[in-house]
């Protein structure tokens, strides 16, 4: 009986997560869009709209680590050990990109610098994109059939 209720879980955790593949995640959406008008300001928007920029990207990494625990959570252990097999490179980018992404803004902060601040501010985006990838490749993991 448990075999049955462990596979009739994970077939229906497969169709659910087929049918739902990752939407556009609203704080994501709103961090893209602020970080890629903050490429245009000058040294004192950037001085002063500091704290919101940083609250704004912590809400969007928020949204991104949520949506892939919940994949995550619909996962048996085969799925486990193929995700970590499969898109470990995948995540290690990702998350790299992030802390590139950081380290960047935390040396133009400490130099004063726009330009710093604007490259850091496309990186951020682009390690958000990198991160919603690796949550799609997630979810086609999770709908592969398992062996």
């Amino acid at each position: 009986m448990a075999e049955f209720r462990a596979c009739f879980t994970r077939k229906i955790a497969a169709f659910i997560l087929g049918m739902k593949p990752m939407h556009k995640l609203a704080p994501v959406e709103e961090a893209k869009a602020l970080f890629a008008e903050a490429q245009d300001w000058g040294v004192w928007q950037w001085l002063t709209q500091k704290s919101r920029l940083r609250q704004t990207a912590d809400a969007a990494w928020d949204a991104l680590d949520a949506y892939e625990k919940e994949v995550k959570r619909s996962w048996d252990s085969a799925t486990r050990q193929a995700a970590r097999q499969q898109l470990k490179p995948s995540d290690d980018e990702a998350y790299q990109a992030r802390m590139d992404a950081e380290a960047q803004f935390d040396e133009a902060d400490r130099r004063l610098s726009t330009s710093m601040a604007r490259e850091g501010a496309q990186m951020a985006i682009d390690a958000w994109v990198m991160r919603e990838k690796f949550i799609r490749k997630m979810e086609a993991l999770s709908r592969k059939p398992s062996v």
